[in-house]
């Protein structure tokens, strides 16, 4: 079956009617959520039937904040992709607004759920609320499903070491570079996309010529080195990244992937960035030999890091950042 995305129940085709579903928000879709879909997907092959995931973009959080504020670890685009890589036959992204947000649980259950997509079942984690003022319960919702005839699985969130495996954790990992944690957490690959814009060059005149990526908003990766593997349409990339430039005056700090052996114009373009490793947190340097010296080092220490990287799991191979 073709992966299908949908942003709106009213386009659902026949074909998904009737599926199993893992409702959620998703962001990072790290190893708690993976057990929520491989959950799904069981339950969705032992009855012969699909296996959707709806979502929500932007993030509740953001819709209710003063101004965006979430360092999202996974956008719209990158859920999709994640979904078809764990062998969903579909992700449904519904938009997400004030008003949508005043749904009371019973309607988004009654119309959405049994109604619009009807649903053979549902899976849930344990910390799932939904509908007006976060009512709708994973208790409200198997006593929902008794009565309206679907299954509910509601599954308890993973631990790893003394806590939950969670989305916040993970954010908390990267915004420290604690990159090999937050990998671990994830289960593959951290990774982002951006668009390539024309930087102030400086990098090409120090000798370290890059591809400067807008980062998404809210991004809060800890400013420092990093060994990272790029995605460029279907090529792979490796090279190594600096984000933040406390030496010069830049208000939002850019992404910057220096390419080994690539020197090509590509801006307009998407770069998929996925991260490896961390070299060093930033610093200021006394002068530009001694910045040079230190990015030559850097990049010594990407390709060595990148040499011995391996896949956490399937998905960074389905991703595409592994052969």
């Amino acid at each position: 079956m073709t992966f299908t995305r949908l942003s709106s129940l009213d386009d659902l085709p026949d074909h998904l009617r009737g599926a199993c579903v893992a409702i959620g928000n998703f962001d990072g879709m790290h190893r708690g959520h993976q057990s929520i879909i491989a959950a799904l997907r069981a339950r969705a092959e032992a009855a012969g039937v699909p296996a959707l995931m709806l979502t929500f973009e932007p993030h509740p959080r953001d819709v209710f904040a003063p101004a965006p504020f979430m360092f999202r670890l996974t956008q719209g685009d990158a859920k999709a992709r994640l979904g078809e890589a764990m062998g969903l036959d579909g992700i449904i992204i519904l938009p997400f607004d004030r008003a949508f947000s005043q749904n009371e649980a019973e309607v988004f259950v009654e119309r959405m759920l049994v109604e619009q997509l009807g649903v053979r079942s549902v899976t849930v984690g344990a910390d799932f609320h939904f509908g007006r003022q976060r009512r709708g319960t994973p208790a409200f919702l198997r006593a929902a499903g008794e009565r309206l005839g679907f299954d509910v699985e509601i599954l308890d969130l993973m631990d790893e070491g003394d806590e939950p495996i969670s989305s916040s954790r993970i954010r908390a990992a990267l915004s420290e570079g604690a990159v090999t944690a937050a990998n671990r957490l994830l289960g593959y690959h951290w990774f982002f996309e951006g668009c390539v814009v024309k930087g102030d060059q400086r990098g090409r005149e120090l000798g370290f010529p890059t591809a400067n990526t807008m980062t998404p908003t809210g991004f809060q990766l800890a400013q420092g080195v990093y060994a990272v593997r790029a995605r460029l349409g279907g090529r792979l990339l490796d090279g190594v990244a600096a984000y933040g430039k406390p030496m010069f005056d830049n208000q939002r700090p850019p992404f910057e992937t220096h390419l080994f052996e690539f020197d090509e114009d590509i801006y307009g373009q998407t770069l998929e960035v996925a991260l490896l490793g961390h070299i060093r947190g930033q610093e200021v340097f006394s002068g530009l030999d001694e910045l040079i010296a230190a990015m030559d080092r850097d990049r010594t220490k990407a390709r060595a890091m990148l040499a011995d990287a391996q896949p956490i799991s399937s998905l960074d191979r389905a991703l595409g950042f592994f052969g």
